[in-house]
C-alpha cells in the first residue's frame, strides 16, 4: 500500500514496495523545471518526435509506419510457435507467474506485449525510438532530464487513462523492486516528477548510459498506479495484471501454452508506430521440456511457426511429409545484429577457476573443427569475440585510440591484451588433438595441478573437477567429446541436466561450474553492459554476469563505452573491452551463424526485408487466409 507525504509538488520519490507517492498539489506548481534549468518555452522548442543515441533519426515526424512493417497487412488468424528468444524472468519451458518485472517466478515470453511503453524502437535504426504512449519528448541540454507529454488517448485495458502519475510510479517502482536488469540500469535516475496529468520528466544524475533513457522509454512498462498500490507487485501470481498494450493474457495452461489475445479497440493501433504491425488475432506460444518432443510436435502441426537451432535437426530431419509435398516451407532470413557472445561461462566467483591459466587450459579440450564438421554440418562459424559479427570486435593489433585506453592499465594487464586480440585454438578436426591437449596440460602444470593416478589434483590437495549445467538434453551430444578431452587431462568433468526452474534458479544464484549462455548485444551499447561485465553484477543474484567478471579495468572501460560521445568512440572502447574480455579467458567460445533458419507451415505472409536489428515476426507477419484455409491451420 502507499503512504501519503506532503511535498511543495507533485513527485514520485524512492519506493519501496508499491511505493510512496507525493501528496496531491495543483499541477499549475512547476519547480521541477528550474531543477532542469529549463523554462516551458525551452522544452516545447526542443521537443521531438523520436531519440537516438547520436542524434540522427531516420523517420521524420509526419511519417506513417516503419518501413519494415506493411500498413496494409490483414488482421486476423493464430501465430503459433515455441519462443525463440525471452527477457528478464521468462522461461521459455514452463511458467507459474505473469509477473514478468521481477526475478521471482518464470513468466511466459512475450508478457511484454501486453504492457505499454513511452515509445517504440525502430528495429531498422541502430537504437532510435518513437513515441507510443508519449507524443513528444524534450531532453535538456545536459541530457540529463527528459520531458514526456502523454498522449491523452492512452488508456489501459479496464478504459482508464494513462497519466504521468502511472508512467512516475512504474519507473520509481521498477527501480526499487523490478528484475535486477531493470532495477540496476536505473541507479543513475534520481526521480520521476509528474508535472500536470500528462507531463513526467525522468531526471537522470548524470552518471547514466547515453542510451539508458532511450531504453528507458522504449522497453519499460508502464503500470496502472491503482492496480499496484492494490496488489502486491513482488509477488508472483496467475492473475493477468492490469495493462495496455496491444495483447492481453487469453486462454492458458501452465508448462503447456499461452495464448495472447489482440485487444479490441486497443487505443495506440492507429499510430505510426503501430501501424502494419499486432496482426494476429491470438498468439500462442507452446511450452516443451524437450526439444524433441517440440519437433515432433511442430511436424504433425501442432504448432506452425519454427526458428531451428540444431544444425543437425536442419540438416537431416527436415524431411517429413509436410515438407516433401509443400505444405512446410524452410526460409533463412538476413541476421544483422552483432551476434554477441555465446559461450559456455566458467564461474570464476569458485576457487578452483580462478587461476586464468586453468580457464585457459578448459578451452583447449573443445574441438570446433571436429565438432562443426561432424555435429554441426559446417553450418557454423567460431565465435571469436564478445562481439561477434560487428563493428566493436578487436582484430588485427590495437590501434593508437584503443591503446591510449589500455596503456594507462598496462600494469594490470596480460601482456595478450596489447598485441593480436586472444583467439580460440584451432585444432586438427580429430577430435583429440593431441597438440592442443599437451597445451593444456602445460597449463594446467604451471597452475600447479598434478596427475595422481585418473586425477588431477590442484595445490589444495583436491581434485579438478567441472560440471556442465544445462536445463535440455539437446547440447549432450556436444557436450559429452567435450568432457572426453577433459577427462584425458584428468578433469573429473560431468554434464549435469536439470528441469527448467532448477536451472533458472541456480544461474540467478551463480550455483554452477560452467553454463551455457548466448547474450545478443544492441549496435549501440547500453548500461546493460554493467550487467553482463560489471563488478557489481558479479555480486548481484540474476544478473547476466554469470562467468562473475569483476576486474576495475573492464569496469573503467564499460564507463568509457557508456560515456562515449559518437559511435566511433564507442566502438573504439569496445574493442579495447574486446582485447581484455578474450584476454581473461572467462569462456569457452562456442559458434555463431548470421542468419534466422526457420521452418513455416505455409499461411503466413511477411515482409519481403525483415529489419536488420530484431527479428519479431509475431508482430510484424500475418495470416493469409487463403493458405490458412487451404491447409486448415492457423484461421
Amino acid at each position: 500500500m502507499s503512504d501519503e507525504t506532503s511535498f511543495s509538488r507533485r513527485r514520485v520519490l524512492q519506493l519501496t514496495g508499491a511505493g510512496a507517492v507525493a501528496a496531491g498539489l495543483p499541477f499549475a506548481a512547476r519547480p521541477g523545471l528550474a531543477a532542469s534549468g529549463d523554462t516551458p518555452a525551452a522544452v516545447a522548442a526542443r521537443a521531438t518526435h523520436g531519440l537516438s543515441v547520436f542524434g540522427d533519426l531516420k523517420y521524420p515526424p509526419a511519417f506513417t509506419h516503419f518501413d519494415y512493417a506493411n500498413p496494409a497487412a490483414p488482421k486476423g488468424g493464430v501465430f503459433s510457435f515455441q519462443a525463440p528468444y525471452w527477457f528478464y524472468n521468462q522461461n521459455p519451458q514452463t511458467f507459474n507467474t505473469f509477473n514478468s518485472f521481477i526475478l521471482k517466478g518464470d513468466a511466459p515470453p512475450r508478457m511484454e506485449l501486453c504492457f505499454d511503453t513511452l515509445m517504440l524502437r525502430a528495429w531498422d535504426e541502430p537504437d532510435a525510438v518513437y513515441g507510443l504512449v508519449a507524443e513528444s519528448v524534450s531532453a535538456s541540454e545536459d541530457n540529463n532530464h527528459f520531458t514526456f507529454t502523454i498522449r491523452p488517448e492512452a488508456r489501459f485495458h479496464d478504459g482508464s487513462k494513462i497519466t504521468a502519475e502511472d508512467v512516475a510510479f512504474s519507473m520509481m517502482l521498477l527501480k526499487a523492486d523490478g528484475h535486477p536488469m531493470l532495477s540496476q540500469p536505473l541507479r543513475s535516475l534520481t526521480d520521476a516528477e509528474v508535472l500536470s496529468e500528462h507531463t513526467v520528466v525522468l531526471h537522470f544524475d548524470g552518471t547514466q548510459a547515453r542510451q539508458l533513457p532511450l531504453e528507458v522509454a522504449g522497453s519499460y512498462p508502464i503500470f496502472s498506479k491503482r492496480y499496484y498500490t492494490a496488489y502486491e507487485f513482488k509477488q508472483s501470481t496467475l492473475t493477468p495484471p492490469l495493462s495496455s498494450g496491444p495483447y492481453k493474457v487469453g486462454s492458458h495452461a501452465v508448462g503447456r501454452y499461452i495464448e495472447y489475445d489482440i485487444v479490441e479497440n486497443y487505443w495506440g493501433a492507429h499510430l505510426p508506430v503501430r501501424s502494419g504491425q499486432c496482426n494476429f488475432q491470438t498468439i500462442r506460444i507452446e511450452f516443451f521440456r524437450e526439444r524433441q518432443v517440440g519437433f515432433e510436435a511442430f511436424k504433425k502441426g501442432e504448432f506452425l511457426y519454427q526458428e531451428e537451432f540444431s544444425s543437425k535437426t536442419w540438416a537431416t530431419e527436415y524431411v517429413f511429409p509436410a515438407v516433401q509435398d509443400g505444405r512446410v516451407i524452410r526460409e533463412e532470413f538476413p541476421d544483422g545484429r552483432p551476434s554477441g557472445a555465446q559461450g559456455w561461462f566458467i564461474n570464476t566467483r569458485r576457487d578452483k577457476f580462478k587461476d586464468p591459466r586453468v580457464r585457459e587450459a578448459l578451452g583447449y579440450a573443445f574441438d570446433f573443427e571436429w565438432s562443426n564438421q561432424n555435429l554441426f554440418y559446417g553450418l557454423y562459424k567460431r565465435t571469436e569475440s564478445f562481439f561477434e559479427n560487428s563493428e566493436m570486435k578487436a582484430e588485427g593489433e590495437p590501434s593508437d585510440a584503443e591503446l591510449a585506453l589500455l596503456e594507462p592499465y598496462r600494469d594490470q594487464l596480460p601482456e595478450s591484451v596489447f598485441g593480436a586480440p586472444v583467439m580460440p585454438p584451432m585444432s586438427d578436426g580429430s577430435g583429440a588433438d593431441r597438440t592442443m591437449l599437451r597445451k593444456a596440460s602445460k597449463l594446467l602444470d604451471e597452475a600447479g595441478y598434478r596427475r595422481q593416478g585418473q586425477e588431477l589434483v590442484g595445490p589444495d590437495g583436491q581434485p579438478l573437477t567441472v560440471e556442465f549445467l544445462n536445463n535440455t538434453n539437446a547440447f549432450e551430444r556436444i557436450t559429452n567429446p567435450f568432457i572426453a578431452n577433459l577427462k584425458r587431462l584428468g578433469v573429473q568433468a560431468s554434464l549435469r541436466i536439470v528441469d527448467p526452474s532448477q536451472y533458472q534458479s541456480r544461474l540467478n544464484d551463480y550455483d554452477f561450474d560452467i553454463a551455457s549462455r548466448r547474450f545478443s548485444l544492441s549496435p549501440t551499447l547500453s548500461d546493460t553492459i554493467l550487467e553482463i561485465w560489471g563488478s557489481k553484477a558479479a555480486q548481484t543474484p540474476g544478473t547476466y554476469n554469470i562467468a562473475g567478471i569483476a576486474s576495475p579495468v573492464v569496469d573503467a572501460l564499460l564507463s568509457r563505452i557508456i560515456a562515449s560521445s559518437s559511435r566511433e568512440e564507442m566502438n573504439t572502447a569496445a574493442r579495447a573491452l574486446d582485447r581484455v574480455l578474450r584476454a581473461g579467458y572467462y569462456w569457452v567460445p562456442q559458434w555463431f551463424k548470421n542468419s534466422h533458419t526457420v521452418a513455416i507451415w505455409d499461411v503466413y505472409g511477411y515482409p519481403p526485408e525483415p529489419p536488420r536489428y530484431f527479428f519479431p515476426v509475431e508482430e510484424l507477419w500475418w495470416i493469409d487466409r487463403e493458405k490458412a484455409e487451404k491447409l486448415g491451420k492457423g484461421v
